[in-house]
């Protein structure tokens, strides 16, 4: 099997390369819109199948298309990728000393079938002092990702208490799922 990734995150192009399947990565522009009302655990299965979608590309019988895309949510509401250094303050602040739930919709799709998944993972934060917060912020490494932090970065190290589920799925990739899925076959 052949993997494509459509995704432009440094994060799931190295995660997905470490499954030591052939790999090449692809280019998609997605307008990633949300119905309102759509519930906050569909929302990345759903944005991953649009990608999937958007994809335009013939795709050869050893080739899989992965896409997907992941969210924070906190006390019901999603928590996207900051647009202001306030604003990274403030997600990450709001994380401070509570458990959040981070989402990463998948999809798997060959010539003959398509798999569409939801990896879920909780994640405790202790409480953060501003100092710390504005420290990682000012790092510069936070305006990509969904929430304002990455577990592997200096804020997880020193912030987050516990996980419940995947590790890799908070980095934005649930390479195991992805792999089990992967063996069943039948691709």
């Amino acid at each position: 099997m052949k993997l494509l990734l459509a995704s432009k995150s440094p994060r799931r192009r190295d995660l997905l390369s470490r499954l030591g399947f052939p790999i090449s990565f692809v280019d998609l522009n997605v307008d990633e819109v949300v119905p309102d009302g759509t519930p906050v655990e569909l929302i990345p299965a759903g944005l991953a199948l649009l990608k999937s979608k958007a994809y335009t590309g013939e795709l050869a019988k050893d080739e899989i298309l992965v896409t997907a895309d992941t969210i924070v949510a906190h006390r019901g509401d999603m928590i996207g990728k900051p647009h202001s250094r306030e604003e990274a303050i403030n997600m990450i602040q709001s994380l401070s000393g509570d458990r959040h739930t981070v989402y990463t919709g998948v999809s798997l799709k060959s010539a003959k079938r398509q798999c569409v998944f939801t990896e879920k993972t909780y994640v405790w934060f202790r409480r953060l002092r501003h100092s710390d917060i504005i420290s990682y912020v000012d790092r510069g490494t936070c305006m990509d990702k969904a929430g304002s932090y990455g577990i592997q970065e200096w804020i997880g190290l020193i912030g987050v208490e516990r996980i419940e589920g995947c590790f890799y799925n908070v980095m934005g990739l649930p390479v195991s799922r992805i792999y089990e899925e992967l063996c069943k076959g039948g691709w």
